[in-house]
């Protein structure tokens, strides 16, 4: 019966439509509210004509209006091309008017919706970010000039994983400064190239952000298939609703229908959309588990008050969509599918705000050290775990242990705060991160004699989230040749002088690093920040068999970048360079080759912190 009551709506519709191209129908309206009959004109009174002897009087300018024209063209143009829209090629049959979707008959009505914002709101391609120069970012204009084939290599070829976290750092600001796309690259090819990356790199929210800053009319199929990745890893389906509603024949697949069933819930038709993925679920057109979640997701838009079970057993691995949607439903999948599956989905943790406090915290571990989450970012976590009375154990203790870091009175106490948060640390990787958990709290302590032991890690937690003059005040208390000592020797703020080679050779003799790789990093930084002359250079890159003067393609492109002064070039490519899961897997040559190019074209900061960190976790 129901379908017979939609069916006669849907054919009523288009009777009305195709009596638009017939003759105008007859009013219904009663005869007191039709619009009167037009008056008879009256008739002109003859005006009296000057005689044979008289003078014509000079003529009146008379003032023309001024109409100035709508955009669309003439008003008669206009209801021309409005009645040439509502005429129907054919009349659908019954059996297709049951199978349209809401957006098939906005199709056939003439009434989708072409643009979401009026033309005056609308954004240009020409320049698409979020931060521009004045805030941080890069000039608009910094890639403008560049090879386009440069900087779609660097971009497309670099998988997102840096070993660096203050190339993160550097690597994000450039990907989401506002610029113009190089010559001869489209602007949504550039956007595109861009959001991407910051996708691969985990920088979920980041990308959000700059997809947002491109209005919907502008997408591309490439940009569609982004809009879905992003969305999915936000957990935030509902996001791509506006796209689905003005571009919903850009992809047609599982994933895409059943986003549109989600839509089409949370419009208000929710019995409809839960109907169609539980058909989809019997159909097998994607796997069970996958199926059920989105009925879940698109169940919290309505009423139907329908129970969705999810079973995890059967289920042997994560994927994107099925974390995206169980976090969005609330639900936590099960340990053992999230242990093995890669940090990306620790980073989507970390950034959620749906999720736990307690799960978040232990992201961190990742995220911190890989650039995701900033040392403010992680203290106001574990400042929400403290003054939840809920949480108990050991993440009570932890928040605990760092306010502690922030409160105690003695500085020895202090100390043993961040000491018990480090050595906590189930690997290399979480060290560091604990590292960047207490920066701010290290860099409150006093630099005295009594903690000169502990003076390398206190300047390591510094320098892992930039207090570098904080660190500074150290000098005075290191030893010469000591990690403290290499550590501020490049990443003190406004060095002048060059570095003593007979503490450096020091340094080199106890380094116990596996390679020494801890003086190989530290000689690599020193010559690329020029804080060593280029003669000592050589000597120590011979002793060490370092090869800093060895060029590849890589090494003469961030070069050249640097010599013309290309901040953009050089971001990209030092990115680029820095791939890969662990510092095992930079050589001292290209550390060399990076920091140099960053401090030549005004990176002065960036490059001594990367040059810090390299030796700090080699």
């Amino acid at each position: 019966m129901r379908a017979a009551y939609l069916l006669a709506g849907a054919s009523l519709a288009l009777t009305s439509v195709w009596a638009v191209a017939q003759d105008a129908p007859e009013s219904l309206l009663p005869k007191m509210f039709e619009d009167p009959a037009p008056a008879p004109a009256p008739t002109p009174t003859p005006r009296p004509q000057p005689g044979p002897g008289s003078a014509a009087g000079t003529p009146r300018s008379v003032s023309s209006p001024v109409v100035q024209a709508l955009p669309g063209g003439t008003g008669t143009d206009a209801e021309a091309r409005q009645e040439s829209d509502s005429r129907l090629s054919r009349i659908p049959s019954l059996e297709e008017l049951a199978r349209m979707t809401p957006e098939d008959f906005e199709e056939l009505l003439g009434s989708k919706v072409q643009f979401d914002m009026p033309p005056a709101a609308r954004r240009s391609m020409e320049r698409v970010g979020l931060i521009t120069a004045s805030e941080g970012g890069l000039p608009e204009g910094s890639l403008a000039g560049q090879n386009p084939r440069l900087v779609e290599l660097a971009l497309s070829s670099n998988r997102g994983t840096l070993v660096s976290r203050w190339g993160h750092i550097l690597l994000r600001r450039a990907l989401i400064s506002r610029l113009q796309a190089p010559a001869g690259m489209e602007p949504q090819q550039f956007a595109t190239l861009r959001i991407g990356l910051l996708l691969r790199m985990g920088e979920i929210d980041a990308a959000r952000a700059v997809l947002q800053d491109i209005d919907i009319d502008n997408y591309t199929p490439t940009l569609a298939d982004l809009a879905m990745r992003t969305y999915e890893r936000t957990s935030d389906f509902t996001g791509l609703c506006p796209v689905l509603a003005t571009h919903g024949s850009l992809r047609d697949d599982p994933q895409w229908d059943v986003a549109k069933a989600i839509c089409e819930a949370f419009r208000g038709n929710s019995s409809s959309a839960l109907s169609t993925l539980e058909r989809d679920r019997r159909r097998g057109t994607m796997t069970n588990v996958d199926l059920l979640l989105a009925q879940k997701y698109a169940g919290a838009a309505g009423k139907t008050r329908r129970a969705v079970t999810i079973e995890w057993d059967k289920v042997k691995d994560m994927t994107p969509w099925r974390y995206g949607l169980a976090l969005g439903v609330g639900l936590e999948p099960p340990a053992r599918l999230m242990t093995g599956a890669g940090a990306q989905y620790a980073y989507t943790t970390a950034l959620a705000p749906m999720v736990s406090l307690q799960d978040r915290a232990a992201a961190t571990d990742r995220a911190g050290a890989a650039g995701i989450l900033s040392n403010a970012a992680m203290v106001d976590l574990y400042g929400q775990i403290y003054a939840d009375t809920g949480i108990t154990g050991e993440w009570q203790d932890r928040a605990e242990s760092l306010r502690d870091a922030y409160t105690l009175e003695s500085p020895a106490a202090r100390l043993a705060a961040m000491q018990a948060l480090w050595n906590a640390a189930p690997g290399s990787e979480a060290a560091y991160s604990r590292r960047v958990l207490t920066a701010a709290a290290a860099a409150r302590m006093p630099a005295t004699d009594e903690l000169a032991d502990s003076a390398a890690s206190l300047i390591s937690s510094m320098l892992s989230a930039g207090y570098d003059a904080n660190a500074a005040r150290w000098s005075s208390v290191v030893e010469d040749g000591s990690l403290a000592w290499g550590l501020l020797a490049v990443g003190s703020p406004g060095r002048t002088r060059s570095v003593d080679t007979g503490d450096l050779d020091r340094f080199i003799d106890d380094d116990e690093s596996a390679n020494k790789r801890k003086a190989a990093f530290l000689v690599a930084g020193l010559a690329g920040l020029g804080r060593i002359d280029e003669n000592d250079a050589s000597r120590f890159s011979n002793d060490l068999s370092l090869n800093l003067g060895g060029t590849t393609r890589w090494t003469t492109a961030i070069d050249s970048a640097a010599e013309r002064g290309d901040k953009a070039s050089v971001a990209l490519l030092a990115g680029f360079g820095m791939q890969g899961t662990n510092w095992q897997r930079m050589t001292p040559r290209y550390l060399f080759h990076i920091v140099s190019a960053l401090r030549r074209v005004g990176f002065d900061a960036e490059a001594r912190m990367i040059a810090a960190e390299a030796v700090s976790r080699a």
